[in-house]
């Protein structure tokens, strides 16, 4: 079984926030780094059932009809499970009749629609645009083409966001009857437009408040919160991040991209000279049977149900608190043990990483 991610790296503009790999839009760029593509895919592949399959950015809704009949060429390579999740990122801008038509006939079942806020100074900072109005008749359009299983983003923590402002977006977005939502607080990275202009995160106070009312309001309107950030209706999880979050291993094709592949861990190159030159992975290593176990805790615990300690144990052959001071912290109140898992206790989980710290 595989799952495979594909990173299509163009933008028809930045994000503040940004620090994926991404290029602006070039016509001229999009050819010669599909036919690249199509070439690191045929090196690597070696014909696995797909389970999932992501096409992520950038921004893979602003590829031309044509760029968009090459891509699903290239994706004909796959095996594909007849009961795959295959998820596009999409901003709303790009939705119309044509791109609905060709994400149908390629096979998409899931989409992830970039909307992140309705509030125009957030906006304006995040470089973004979006209109209540119109995403509204935008993802009745998607409806009406059949698509039953949309993700929408929400960015929160923007500096002089105010928790009524938060309250507002999400109010809006619960209006739209997503089945999944995706939460994500600002972090100002290196390399991003933010960190170029010195912007600064507000109060940690305050980000706490803010993520602790999505989760409660969320929870209240029927979302299972399933992982730190992410929030599904029942059976609408998403099936291909739940690969990274169970330490699965998956391929990753594309400028940028990261895989885990055969107990190597890789990440591809980030200069697209390099890339068009058939120069795909900046570095590879072979993971340590520790560093699986370290990764199947980090990721794990971002789970709400968090670690099964029997899979642990039959994928591993040593119980985890041999291996990390698991009890101590259940002692605590940090981590839970109930049914044969551990997981963060709720009230600790927005400070996951200091728990993570003490565990590792």
């Amino acid at each position: 079984m595989a799952s495979i991610y594909i990173h299509i790296p163009f933008c028809r503009s930045i994000c503040s926030y940004c620090d994926f790999t991404k290029v602006l839009y070039n016509k001229e760029l999009v050819g010669p780094y599909l036919n690249e593509l199509a070439n690191e895919i045929d090196d690597a592949y070696e014909g696995e059932l797909v389970e999932t399959l992501y096409i992520g950015g950038g921004t893979p809704s602003c590829l031309s009809l044509e760029e968009r009949m090459r891509l699903a060429e290239i994706i004909k390579t796959f095996n594909l499970s007849k009961t795959v999740e295959f998820t596009y990122e999409c901003n709303v801008e790009d939705i119309t009749d044509d791109l609905l038509m060709d994400l149908k006939k390629m096979g998409v079942n899931r989409l992830s629609i970039g909307i992140e806020s309705f509030d125009y100074c957030k906006l304006d900072f995040m470089n973004r645009v979006a209109n209540y109005d119109d995403v509204e008749a935008k993802i009745k359009a998607v409806r009406e083409f059949g698509f039953s299983n949309i993700n929408v983003d929400l960015m929160y923590g923007i500096p002089y966001e105010k928790l009524k402002d938060l309250k507002k977006d999400l109010n809006l977005m619960l209006k739209l009857k997503p089945e999944h939502i995706s939460t994500y607080s600002l972090i100002i990275e290196d390399h991003t437009i933010c960190k170029i202009r010195e912007d600064e995160n507000i109060r940690e106070e305050e980000e706490a408040r803010m993520y602790n009312y999505i989760v409660s309001k969320l929870e209240k309107s029927g979302y299972k919160h399933y992982e730190v950030s992410n929030f599904a209706l029942n059976n609408y999880e998403s099936v291909h991040n739940l690969g990274y979050w169970n330490n699965c291993e998956y391929y990753g094709f594309g400028l940028g991209a990261s895989g885990y592949i055969k107990g190597f861990r890789y990440e591809n190159t980030r200069s697209f000279d390099e890339y068009l030159l058939g120069h795909y992975r900046n570095e590879e290593h072979l993971v340590s049977p520790q560093e699986m176990m370290d990764n199947e805790v980090m990721l794990g615990l971002r789970k709400t149900e968090g670690i099964n300690l029997q899979d642990f144990f039959d994928k591993y052959e040593v119980n985890i608190q041999d291996v990390y001071p698991v009890k101590p912290l259940i002692r605590n109140g940090e981590l839970i043990y109930k049914d044969g898992y551990i997981f963060i206790n709720p009230k600790y989980i927005y400070v996951m990483n200091e728990i993570l710290l003490k565990l590792i």
